[in-house]
């Protein structure tokens, strides 16, 4: 069996951050491993910690700026060493004052989360794969 309790508890500190710095580029993109993919609730596919800054800062420049989501871990397990698979859900909170925010609607208000995530020789925990499908039930 891989994955200590220490890990564990790292493993969900990095995915906190994640939550916690979302409309922070400065501190969010080092969660990420260079190569990160990222699959959005809206099904938006990102390669790359460079190209989710991009992405991160148009969103934050936009009226989805006024879009929060919250996390709630499931669920971690540890396939092998020094890899963490994370199950989650996550809510979304959008205080735009028109819903619509003149672009597309939001699939739904909660999606199913995964993330990969791969401890560093450095010992910190990044996230490498994120998928959020969305719920409707």
């Amino acid at each position: 069996m891989f994955g200590t309790p220490a890990q564990e508890a790292a493993v969900r500190e990095a995915v906190a951050d994640a939550g916690k710095y979302q409309s922070d580029p400065e501190h969010f993109l080092p969660l990420h491993t260079p190569d990160v993919e990222i699959v959005n609730f809206g099904g938006r596919r990102v390669a790359g910690r460079e190209a989710l800054g991009e992405a991160m800062r148009a969103a934050l420049a936009s009226p989805l700026a006024e879009v929060a989501t919250t996390v709630e871990i499931t669920g971690v397990r540890f396939p092998r060493e020094g890899v963490a698979v994370v199950a989650a859900v996550k809510r979304v909170h959008d205080a735009r004052k028109e819903p619509d925010g003149g672009g597309p609607a939001l699939p739904a208000t909660s999606g199913q989360l995964t993330y990969l995530l791969v401890e560093g020789a450095d010992g910190a925990w990044r996230i490498s794969l994120a998928q959020t499908t969305p719920t409707t039930f």
